[in-house]
């Protein structure tokens, strides 16, 4: 298994039953799934650019990424039922650890004036969402061959109830989160 998925069943779980006070060892808090997200509403004019993100995503990531259709018309964007704009890979098991571990310890430091993920973008169920501008910071893309910048949506699924419950295990698997105004 990967590095990261160590390091939880050894630090990780021990550290969150005593902080949470959890009795059963299944009850603690864990990654489920982590879902990369990739927007291409330019995509309506140019089929060819929803391959490229494709492509892109499919390197970021090691799996194949699925289309994802519009589910309505809407006519001032001119968008049909059914046209395909954007793509999404659904990431579980030693795939998410490695991806985890790659997004903390070397996309996140290679943001530019970075300091720290916003603790605020929880959903209030335990799931985090974080957005990144563009796809450069990933060292698997080669800069020469992008054609424009492309945003994408993170979103971390754990089994946590709460977001305080999430909060501390993400923090105890790496994740930098910014310190908060009142804490200075």
């Amino acid at each position: 298994m990967s590095r990261l998925y160590e390091k939880y069943r050894t630090e990780v779980v021990p550290e969150l039953r005593e902080a949470l006070g959890i009795a059963n060892v299944m009850a603690v808090p864990r990654l489920e799934k982590i879902i990369v997200n990739v927007g291409a509403g330019d995509a309506i004019q140019n089929s060819k650019l929803l391959d490229t993100a494709k492509a892109e995503l499919g390197l970021i990531t090691g799996q194949l990424p699925a289309i994802s259709r519009a589910k309505k018309s809407i006519s001032s964007f001119k968008l049909r039922k059914g046209q395909p704009i954007a793509c999404f890979v659904t990431l579980r098991g030693r795939r998410m650890y490695e991806f985890f571990d790659r997004l903390v310890n070397i996309v996140l430091p290679r943001v530019r004036d970075f300091r720290g993920v916003p603790p605020t973008s929880f959903d209030g169920r335990g799931n985090y969402t974080l957005g990144m501008r563009d796809q450069l910071v990933f060292p698997e893309i080669d800069y020469t061959k992008v054609e424009r910048p492309r945003g994408m949506n993170i979103t971390i699924v754990t089994t946590a109830r709460t977001d305080e419950e999430s909060r501390a295990l993400l923090k105890r698997l790496g994740m930098p989160f910014r310190e908060s105004l009142e804490a200075r």
